[in-house]
């Protein structure tokens, strides 16, 4: 095409003689890969987050007119610029560069990983060893657990450099010494095993040499191994962010994952969904059902050693254990009544096992007494939520913090809970957004922060009504939003009248300057967004927190808009979609009220049976209902209350209290211990189903290994069980009950199975069903009566139980980055449980030495409710006086502590805050000294 025909505005460069478009921002490398011409490349990939560094050399090109070869990855065409990559210059250039980087690799015989971009290039080349003299090869670093380091096999690409530094943003890895002395290093040229790794894996699959690589692909003699027969695409079964991911298997074995770009990970992993897989093979994994031995009996104290159940089970067929499971539970509900059945659910299953669940529950028990996990995470988030808005979904997805200028999070720890997320916040304080980190504890993310606000335990409502005050005392509120679109603002400025900083300061320990800061930032921000996690939801006043978020993000306008929301940080990797399914107590599908008569009509119809008109009993208070003798029998599938509810010997008297229980679950879990039947279930890479996660994305999750021994899937035991007591269902497949359930669920209008099979993701809502779904939401309102918000004026309450003089210290719980919920999965995990091998007490510095005690010493922390031991464990970022344990260990339970006392309005239990006191281990107990 000549000059003078080339359509209007359209720009070209010539590659290889033939006339290329320019496209923005693209380089001669991808316009040569878009025009099929293949260039080498080391230390380029074209993924999310990646620069390139034209530090290799293996993709030069030659430029008319220019002395020097350029690297492809960094040009980018200029008009009428001639490209050449197929000169002899070019080809001589980019063979020598690959010459001398075999010179110093390891005979290909015996490569790390023959699979690499470089072996590639070596076969491509046909090149042969020998013509240079190789470098003397650095030892083998096999320190860590999870990860095999071979720097023989390094070409200093720096990709792992990048892949630490920029795209994860942890900066471990470096590069350290000059000339023939420059190598790789971690921290300070520590062992990686002894570094501050966190074990994200992304060097790992970001290294196109196999000098890192997992350790389950290389042998003892670090030659590759395990080389995978297939893969199947899925999602990480871990928490909320919902990671997609590619499991790598050998012979039906889970060999390594790989991160894929799904829409909230874009191929990111953490230390879980990376290295935390081969639970699903551990040799506990239950395989056969189990009955309850005739003549043995329950106690609370009395945990069942699950690596031999035979002291209380015994085998039996799949007939026995589901007639014996279904006999119970009808015996009960005829006997008794419908309300005398409870079931939880779990989050960590399926969106179709959760709606099968529920259903089960309501039309085969007859009662709404079903809940499941979320009542013990982010339960008062949704009540403030559906009380604010009218919808208990985020507004916006996490990357939206693309588009901010001002990102809070506050009472979450996103870089051990969530940290594929926290990458995405971490990334957006890099290139300036304010980032601005809320918590009593520490964190790592407050090394990228703006502003680390550390107030004191328990008055997040003191300090974030101090900035209603601010904002609304100096009028920096949208007033055409909140006329618009909220109700209630006279109510809420007049409540927040008496909230100045100067008062707060004393409560909250944050000075009032730095209050005034906050809010001012924070109603200035062309686009702010807040995201929290449990430290605002598990309290008595969690309710309240929430609201206050809520208010704050309403009266600044910031919803509605790119870059801007409210995000709650969802737990399980299926809270969402669990929730969604209607797998609580109050509400149908779709937050539909169990109560509204015009409701239950609708789902009457569709079920065929009539309902209970009364909403159902939450978690706690179906443990109290237990001891009242008001709840007989229950049906657990994938939860672990017997670990992960508050005031631990309550809940183990409640669960051997019952009559009849029956559980269904992968590992022989504390619960288990008082079950009298158990049903062995699948794991998640051995089914299939949908999970919708904490960006309202639903996506796929597909079987990858077959079901150990006589595991069945969960679909089919909860449909089994359901015939058995009477409700006349005939599901074929998992596509049928999505189906069902969607048609229940305008959120999942225009998502069908096939849609989600097909695209892997679809973010609800959506308009259409060839439209993709909105990322941001209440644009032009909100789904409440008017369209208006409803802001909800809060007042500060003290905690349920606050320190005295025999209870002196605050006790707070919650997770660690390598265990997830009460351990049943990754303590099972070998990699996982390697990196966190036993339970720690967090304490400060000042806490440690008034204790006369040093880092690793026992020490005893009791509560009005239980005492635990555990080994005490240095962290600067913990307040004196306070101490935190993770809630993982059942050698040392956290709940055997926790106050059960409730929020009003979520019912979610205060697990972060009661009265404590700590004491060296070698002491005498107290109570036994009395």
């Amino acid at each position: 095409m000549t000059e003078t025909n080339k359509p209007a505005g359209r720009q070209t460069f010539f590659l290889d003689g033939r006339e290329i478009d320019i496209r923005d921002g693209e380089t001669i490398f991808r316009a040569a890969r878009r025009n099929d011409i293949r260039l080498p490349h080391l230390c380029y990939i074209n993924k999310p987050g990646y620069r390139a560094d034209g530090n290799c050399r293996v993709c030069m090109v030659e430029i008319e007119g220019e002395r020097v070869l350029a690297p492809s990855c960094l040009r980018k065409p200029t008009p009428g610029m001639k490209v050449r990559t197929d000169t002899g210059r070019a080809r001589n250039a980019r063979r020598m560069v690959a010459e001398l980087l075999l010179a110093d690799q390891p005979p290909l015989e015996k490569a790390h990983d023959p699979r690499t971009e470089l072996t590639g290039i070596f076969r491509r080349l046909k090149l042969e060893p020998g013509r240079f003299e190789p470098r003397p090869p650095p030892a083998s670093d096999r320190s860590h657990p999870a990860m095999a380091v071979n720097l023989d096999a390094c070409i200093h690409c720096n990709l792992c450099v990048r892949a630490c530094r920029e795209v994860q943003v942890n900066d471990v890895i470096g590069m350290a010494g000059r000339g023939h002395t420059q190598k790789i290093v971690f921290d300070f040229d520590d062992p990686m095993g002894a570094s501050t790794c966190v074990a994200c894996g992304e060097c790992v699959q970001a290294c196109p040499t196999g000098a890192l690589m997992p350790a389950t692909h290389v042998d003892e003699n670090q030659v590759y191994a395990n080389e995978p027969d297939r893969e199947v695409n899925s999602v990480c079964p871990y928490c909320g962010v919902g990671c997609q991911l590619t499991y790598n298997i050998k012979d039906d074995k889970l060999v390594s994952v790989t991160g894929r770009a799904g829409p909230a990970n874009e191929n990111r992993l953490c230390v879980k969904g990376r290295f935390g897989f081969d639970y699903v093979s551990n040799p506990q994994r239950l395989t056969t059902p189990m009955v309850r031995k005739d003549g043995v009996g329950k106690r609370a104290d009395d945990l069942v050693d699950p690596a031999n159940p035979f002291t209380h089970f015994r085998p039996a067929t799949w007939e026995e254990a589901m007639e014996r499971a279904a006999k119970g539970l009808v015996k009960i509900r005829d006997r008794d009544g419908p309300r005398a059945l409870a079931g939880f659910g779990s989050a960590k299953g399926s969106n179709e096992e959760a709606y099968l669940f529920q259903k089960l529950v309501r039309t085969g028990f007859g009662s709404n007494n079903v809940d499941h996990c979320t009542r013990l995470c982010h339960a008062s988030s949704v009540a403030a939520l559906l009380e604010g808005v009218g919808s208990a979904a985020v507004t916006a997805t996490f990357n939206e913090c693309k588009n901010s200028d001002v990102i809070i999070v506050i009472g979450a720890n996103p870089a051990e809970n969530h940290p594929v997320a926290a990458t995405f916040f971490k990334q957006a304080a890099k290139r300036g957004a304010k980032l601005i980190v809320m918590d009593p504890r520490g964190q790592a993310l407050s090394r990228h922060a703006w502003q680390m606000l550390q107030f004191k335990n328990g008055t997040d409502v003191a300090m974030l009504n101090g900035m209603l005050n601010v904002i609304i005392e100096e009028k920096l509120y949208d007033q055409q939003y909140v006329q618009t679109y909220t109700e209630d603002f006279d109510k809420l400025a007049q409540s927040v009248k008496p909230f100045t900083p100067e008062e707060m300061a004393p409560i909250c320990g944050i000075e009032p300057d730095v209050l005034r800061k906050v809010a001012r930032t924070f109603a200035r921000a062309e686009s702010a967004i807040i995201f929290w996690g449990m430290g605002v939801s598990q309290h008595t006043h969690g309710t309240d927190n929430a609201r206050c978020l809520i208010a704050l993000s309403l009266i600044c306008g910031q919803i509605g808009r790119p870059g801007t929301g409210l995000h709650p940080l969802r737990g399980q990797n299926n809270v969402q979609g669990a929730s969604d399914a209607g797998l609580i107590p109050m509400f149908f599908p779709d937050y539909k009220s169990v109560e509204n008569a015009e409701t239950r009509a609708k789902y009457e119809a569709a079920w065929g049976v009539t309902l209970d008109p009364q909403r159902g009993k939450t978690v706690v208070e179906i443990m109290d209902a237990v001891h009242n003798d008001e709840i007989k029998g229950m049906y657990i599938m994938g939860e672990n209350p017997a670990m992960s509810d508050p005031d631990l010997n309550h809940a183990r008297g409640a669960l051997a209290h019952l009559e009849h229980l029956v559980v269904q679950d992968i590992f022989l879990t504390e619960t288990c211990s008082y079950a009298d039947v158990i049903l062995p279930a699948s794991a998640w890479p051995e089914k299939d189903g949908t999970v919708t996660n904490t960006n309202r994305q639903v996506q796929m999750g597909r079987k990858a290994l077959p079901l150990p021994g006589e595991a069945r899937q969960d679909l089919w035991i909860i449909q089994d069980l359901a015939q058995r007591i009477g409700c006349k269902w005939n599901y074929t497949h998992v596509s049928e009950v999505f189906t069902e359930m969607a048609s229940m669920m305008p959120a999942l209008d225009n998502i069908t199975w096939d849609r989600v099979e097909r695209e892997d993701h679809v973010t609800y809502p959506v308009d259409g069903p060839d439209v993709p779904g909105r990322d941001v939401v209440f644009e032009q309102g909100f789904p409440r009566p008017g369209g208006f918000a409803k802001l909800v004026a809060t007042k500060y309450t003290a905690p349920d139980e606050v320190p005295d003089a025999d209870y002196p210290f605050i006790l707070t719980t919650g997770r660690q980055l390598e265990h997830w919920h009460t351990g049943a999965m990754t303590r099972r995990a070998s990699v996982l449980d390697a990196l966190e091998p036993g339970p720690v007490a967090g304490l400060s510095r000042g806490t440690i030495s008034k204790l006369g005690i040093k880092p690793g010493d026992l020490v005893r922390v009791w509560t009005r409710r239980g005492v635990v031991e555990l080994s005490a464990r240095q962290d600067d970022g913990i307040p004196d006086g306070v101490v935190f344990i993770p809630f993982a260990y059942v050698e040392a339970a956290a709940n055997l502590l926790t106050n059960p006392a409730l929020d009003p309005f979520g019912k979610i239990p205060e697990f972060k805050y009661c009265a404590a006191r700590v004491e060296r281990a070698t002491e005498i107990p107290r109570e036994a000294a009395e």
